[in-house]
Order: C-alpha cells, then sequence, then structure tokens
C-alpha cells in the first residue's frame, strides 16, 4: 500500500468541511499516515475491545463531568465519552498556533490593566466605554489595584476552529476558570497505556512537563519572596461539575486543595486551618466566580468564597489567578474587540482570525441578523458552556421566532456570527469509523511578568451527535487526545 491510498473505512463520508484525516475520498494527509495505518490494521473486535478498556479506567478513576438538565430533579454525573483516535496537529501548524496565542493573551492582558487604571483605550475611542462599564464582569472594585506580578490571566482557554477554508479561527476567549486541563493530561495518560508505541513513533511532543509550568507559574505570582509559596486551589466543592479536575490539579502539583471554610482572614491574610494551626496562603487559584469569592466585596450571601479575602489582596498579602474583574475581557461582546487590542498595545497584526460577530447593540447589525437568522448562530454575551445559544440552521420556526423577540428586547445582550463549517475528524462509535465536527481549546499559562506557557495541542472537543456543531462538555460533547508533532 502506498501511502496516502484510502482503503480503510472506504465508506467514511467526505463533505464540504475540511476533514483534518483525509485530505480528500482517496488520500490521508501525511501527517495521520502512522496513526491511519495502525488503526487500519485492527479488527474491529479490537477497536471494541481498547475503547470499553479505555472507558473502564475513566470510571475507575472517577474522570467526571456533571451534566444539568432543566427537566430532571437531579443532575447527572457521567464519565467524559473520550475517543481512541487522536487528533494530530504538524508542527508548522502548531508554531502559527502557539504564536496566534501567544499574542492574543498578552493584548487581554494589558487590556486589563488599562481599563482598570489608565484606560486610555477608552479614551482613544478604540473601545466604547459602555462596553467596559456596563459589563457584568467589570469590578469598581479593581479600579487601581496593582496586581501580582501585573498577571491579570494566569490560566485561559483559548476555543478555536478549523474552517472549511482550512484556516484556524479563533472562536472563544475563556479567562475566568477556564476548564478542561484534567481532560487534556488524562488523555494523554490513557492514549499512552493503550498505544505506547505509537505516541512514541510519532514523536509526539510530551504535555506532562506542562505541570510543572502551571505549578511554577502559581509560584511567580507569590508577593512574599518565598522559595516554597503556599498554594491553594479554591473549589466550590464536590457537588461543583469540574470538581475532578480541581483535586486532580492539586494532586498532581502537590498543593492544597480547599474550600471556603477551610480558610480564614486575619489581619488582611488569609490562612489554612490545619491541625497545626493556621498556615498563610500566598497564591489562591480560584475555580469560584468572582461573585461567591468575598461575601463582604461581592454577593452577600456567598457560602464558597472567604470573608475578607478582598481586603487582603488589596493590602497586596496574596496573589488570586485569576485577577478579579477579569472577566470584563472575555465577555463574547469584547470578543469582537480583540484584534485591535492586539493592533493598539503590541502594534502587531493577528495570525489567527477571529470569526466575523455582529453586535447586536448596533441597529443596522441587529437588522441584518434579524433578517438572516437562520445562517446565525446567536450567543448571549455573559453566559458559557453552550448556555444561552441558538444555532440558526438547526433551530424551528418557534425557536427562531422566540430568539428574534429575545433580540428585540434586550439587543446588547446578544452577539450573532455567521454559522462556521468546524472541521470533522473521524471517531469511533461502535466499532466504525465516522465524521463529527471538533473544536480544540488551547491552554495558555501566564506568570509574573508575562512569562508564559502554551500547553503542546491542548483539548480537542468533539460534537458526539451527528451533524451537531456543540462540541461543550456540558452539553454532552466528548474529547479526543490532541498530539502536536514534534
Amino acid at each position: 500500500m502506498s501511502i496516502g491510498e484510502r482503503p480503510f473505512y472506504a465508506s467514511y463520508p467526505l463533505h464540504a468541511f475540511f476533514d483534518e484525516m483525509y485530505a480528500d475520498a482517496s488520500f490521508v494527509r501525511p501527517h495521520y499516515y502512522q496513526v491511519y495505518q495502525r488503526f487500519a490494521g485492527m479488527r474491529r473486535e479490537e477497536l471494541e475491545a481498547k475503547q470499553a478498556a479505555m472507558n473502564r479506567r475513566m470510571l475507575e478513576e472517577g474522570i467526571t463531568f456533571t451534566l444539568y438538565n432543566p427537566l430532571q430533579t437531579h443532575p447527572l454525573e457521567r464519565t467524559i465519552p473520550f475517543d481512541l483516535i487522536p487528533r494530530i496537529i504538524p508542527k508548522r501548524e502548531w508554531t502559527l498556533i502557539e504564536a496566534g496565542l501567544l499574542q492574543r493573551v498578552k493584548a487581554l492582558n494589558r487590556f486589563l490593566h488599562d481599563v482598570y487604571h489608565e484606560r486610555r483605550i477608552i479614551r482613544e475611542g478604540i473601545v466604547p466605554r459602555k462596553l467596559v462599564i456596563a459589563n457584568r464582569y467589570f469590578r469598581p472594585e479593581m479600579m487601581r489595584v496593582p496586581v501580582p506580578g501585573g498577571a491579570y490571566i494566569t490560566t485561559s482557554g483559548i476555543d478555536l476552529i478549523r474552517h472549511s477554508d482550512g484556516e484556524y479561527y479563533v472562536l472563544e476567549d475563556n479567562l475566568r476558570s477556564p476548564s478542561g486541563f484534567s481532560y487534556l493530561f488524562k488523555s494523554r495518560t490513557l492514549m499512552n497505556e493503550q498505544f505506547p508505541e505509537l505516541s512514541f513513533s510519532c514523536r509526539v511532543r510530551e504535555v506532562e512537563e506542562s505541570l510543572n509550568h502551571f505549578l511554577s507559574m502559581l509560584k511567580s505570582l507569590s508577593p512574599a519572596p518565598k522559595r516554597e509559596p503556599v498554594i491553594a486551589p479554591l473549589t466550590p466543592g464536590e457537588y461543583n461539575s469540574a470538581y475532578y479536575e480541581h483535586a486532580f490539579l492539586a494532586q498532581q502539583m502537590g498543593i492544597h486543595l480547599v474550600e471556603g471554610r477551610d480558610l480564614v482572614a486575619k489581619d488582611h491574610k488569609i490562612y489554612i486551618r490545619g491541625m497545626k494551626g493556621l498556615r498563610q496562603v500566598d497564591v489562591l487559584y480560584r475555580r469560584i466566580d468572582d461573585d461567591y469569592l468575598d461575601p463582604l466585596a461581592f454577593q452577600p450571601d456567598s457560602m464558597l468564597g472567604v470573608a475578607g479575602i478582598m481586603n487582603a489582596y488589596r493590602a497586596g498579602n496574596i496573589a488570586i489567578a485569576n485577577a478579579p474583574g477579569t472577566g470584563v475581557a472575555d465577555d463574547k461582546a469584547m470578543y469582537a474587540y480583540v484584534p485591535e487590542m492586539i493592533r493598539f498595545y503590541l502594534n502587531e497584526e493577528p495570525p489567527l482570525k477571529n470569526v466575523p460577530t455582529y453586535l447586536l447593540s448596533r441597529p443596522e447589525e441587529r437588522e441584518y441578523v434579524l433578517g438572516h437568522l437562520p445562517e446565525m448562530v446567536v450567543k448571549e454575551t455573559s453566559l458559557s458552556g453552550g448556555y444561552g445559544m441558538l444555532i440558526g440552521p438547526a433551530a424551528t420556526e418557534q425557536e427562531l421566532a422566540a430568539f428574534a423577540e429575545q433580540i428585540r428586547l434586550d439587543p446588547g445582550r446578544y452577539i450573532a456570527q455567521p454559522t462556521m463549517q468546524l472541521s470533522r475528524a473521524p471517531v469511533l462509535l461502535d466499532g466504525e469509523l465516522t465524521p463529527r465536527h471538533i473544536d480544540l481549546r488551547a491552554f495558555v499559562l501566564m506568570g509574573a511578568g508575562e512569562e508564559a506557557h502554551i500547553i503542546p495541542g491542548g483539548l480537542t472537543r468533539v460534537a458526539l451527535k451527528e451533524g451537531s456543531l456543540v462540541v461543550n462538555s456540558s452539553q454532552g460533547g466528548g474529547c479526543k487526545d490532541t498530539w502536536v508533532l514534534d
């Protein structure tokens, strides 16, 4: 068999979408060929046995995610559907993606410093003042507050898609408390267990060392010059949908996983309660939203945070990652201005494009979208996880009419984008190869002084329902291991 021939699963359908493995109906892309050969040589029974073994491991290790459905009395906890066939990114493509991600997060970080200090970008008319001040994630409490190391954004998950033109586009910036780290690391562990020879022969870049970078970035934020600062991830608790991830990261980095009740404020410092008394916390990696962080500063009935932590933060005695108020930069309306932020703060052109975006607060853009609603994806600006969305091509007439009414009532709550043709990749379902739409959540870690690390590959998310474009785990999506070739 010569390189590129495609007898394997010849019934695999190819349409107008960009397919990550197949260049056309006859040829496999060269960077996929070793993986193609390995899977082509396996019987259906072997494939099903490998998938079953993978599912058992995920269940044994408790690699779960909680699905919430308003029609259910109790949330459903399930393992993340994991697909055996890795998504592969060649080195030259990853080099472009890395440069674009680093540039983007640097610009967003500088934007956050600017809006809480000088506000140059507002004074010069590049970003509307109302878009910042009226943003639900804007925190006046952060005005003029010095942020340890200048790092507002320590962890970010930037969602990328590949369109039918073969180009990568940024779909969304997740800057508050992005999730998916644990699934990325566990995906690689499971693939190495099931196919140890494959990742080695393909010369895949490792991801395990990124945990050390993660810890180093958190340490770099410590306000006190300590060799071993005390770092604690703050979790809402075991009933949170991403609790497995919180526990995994704490265990892998050897740091203290805490809930709000484990912490106490004293003399503008934050301490962990322990058997041996109080121990001061230097860096808090929080996985709760601003609203619940400090009942004295934000939502007064919160039981998840720590009363007095904002006083400790303003006094310079603790670092919080990501910084309070970071969410103002990942609002979906603010996303439309990121290319201008890159030009303004870095004097550079962005190599990664935005998806064309309509701001429905603008009358002419709103009317255009309402006239083309069946072709659009409409998103509520402050929501994430696939909630508050309308996917026009998949909506009924009743759904389109109801959403149009919501837009007219409060247009500033929404943005709209043309339906992008997300690329597809093969997944294994019931022993058969079949295409599904995918995206890529890429993770950027930033420490003091904008020192940064990008985890090679990130997390490929899969829309498991045929024809669906919704890849979010909270909406029933799955994931793949993502290989960057070295």
